[in-house]
């Protein structure tokens, strides 16, 4: 595993030192939208975890969620309804649950919501977070599911494109991923051998990077594992997903320093719902279990 290289989506070193003129520009530029969601019917309230949600989180009976919701299947808004959906939003509302609160998704900028966390405008940021060194200096982590980085091209591969012949290739990306860093990598690395860079189309939405691929303004796409098979499902057909997962790394909850025994109690209830088989119904629901976890762990980073 190589840490600072994996996901999911990386903020930016600068936002992880908050200022207060920081943490009011980045959160002013969110695009917040509340999404009230009660908590899962077949989740009971553990009492013991319950009484471990510090009083200054638990005295509205909700948690205020910071999400980019822009990755489906993980974080997405439906259409239909407007409000926030993905595998991503019913866990950790059944994670609520437990907890004998209800959740409050609000949708964020990705790279304003660690310093909204920071701040206080969110209690918690669930948004595809992966665990690293870096980011643990800011806030800390309950890891929930382990997903690495897959490229996806046309049904076919028409142009010949794996992640290691991508020289010369047009290729998307969504703004602020670690995927940036690793096409900026690898493209590095063709023109150190005398070949063309990779030409790296890089949007603000991971939906746009995935329509693009699809309309043949790209070559090929890299994105989290559970997106970029999520896309090959949703495009019935017309994408196929090329070369192996690499960089396998794992998404976790994020939360503010000192939060008293909020990420414990997160914690326990994560393991709660693996022990009772809810995790996994969530996870095959969206068709993403490959990455199932089954021991949650705080700030599990590696060196």
């Amino acid at each position: 595993m190589t840490t600072g290289s994996l996901r999911r989506r990386l903020v930016a070193a600068s936002a992880l030192v908050l200022t207060g003129a920081l943490a009011l520009s980045a959160c002013g530029d969110s695009d917040d939208s509340g999404d009230s969601n009660g908590t899962a019917s077949n989740t009971s309230v553990d009492s013991k975890l319950a009484a471990m949600v510090p009083d200054a989180i638990k005295s509205d009976g909700k948690i205020s969620i910071g999400t980019d919701a822009s990755y489906p299947p993980n974080e997405s808004v439906d259409p239909a309804s407007q409000k926030i959906v993905g595998w991503d939003v019913d866990l950790f509302t059944a994670v609520a649950g437990k907890l004998g609160l209800k959740t409050e998704f609000q949708n964020a900028g990705f790279d304003t919501i660690i310093p909204g966390v920071q701040s206080g405008k969110y209690e918690i940021g669930v948004s595809s977070f992966t665990d690293n060194k870096e980011r643990e200096k800011a806030v800390d982590f309950v890891t929930y599911y382990s997903a690495g980085t897959s490229w996806a091209a046309l049904k076919g591969n028409p142009d010949g494109v794996t992640p290691d012949n991508a020289c010369g290739k047009s290729i998307g990306v969504q703004h602020g991923t670690v995927q940036v860093q690793d096409l900026e990598a690898r493209s590095k690395k063709c023109t150190d051998a005398g070949k063309p860079a990779i030409k790296t189309v890089v949007r603000n939405q991971q939906t746009e990077v995935t329509n693009d691929l699809v309309a043949g303004k790209v070559q090929a796409m890299a994105a989290d594992s559970p997106i970029a098979g999520y896309a090959v499902k949703q495009t019935g057909g017309k994408l196929e997903l090329i070369g192996e997962v690499y960089d396998t790394a794992p998404y976790g909850f994020i939360f503010k320093k000192e939060n008293g025994q909020f990420k414990e109690a997160v914690q326990g209830a994560l393991k709660a719902l693996i022990t009772d088989g809810t995790y996994k119904q969530i996870l095959e629901k969206y068709g993403v279990e490959s990455g199932a976890i089954t021991d949650p762990a705080i700030n599990a980073a590696q060196s």
